[in-house]
């Protein structure tokens, strides 16, 4: 297995014991490579849950230009739900795990088709 291998299948585990979610393996491999190179770095691969602009960003850059959303305040609104499901004592929420609950949250898993 290669390191992108590893670190999908250590979302995987984070979906389970953290979030309680079992992982659609499949969604879960097309989000992470759709992460691209950001999640072999430290900083970039996670979520910075306290920053607003960090927020924004996965708001602006996610749902919004990747899954196609309209901007209103349930984005928002679905972040901080992804982000509590994750565990808000958690420090490495990984990126990968919070745009893929994000994903599966609005039902968006035909932009990984």
């Amino acid at each position: 297995m290669g390191k992108r291998d590893d670190l999908i299948a250590k979302y995987a585990e984070d979906l389970k014991s953290k979030c309680g979610m079992d992982a659609d393996m499949d969604l879960l491999t097309k989000v992470t490579i759709g992460c691209g190179p950001a999640i072999y770095d430290a900083d970039a691969s996670t979520v910075a849950a306290t920053q607003e602009g960090e927020l924004e960003t996965v708001k602006n850059n996610f749902l919004i230009k990747k899954l196609g959303l309209s901007d209103g305040p349930e984005l928002m609104e679905a972040i901080n739900k992804a982000l509590e499901t994750y565990g808000m004592s958690e420090r490495n929420k990984y990126r990968a795990v919070v745009y893929y609950m994000l994903t599966k949250h609005f039902d968006k898993e035909a932009v990984y088709g």
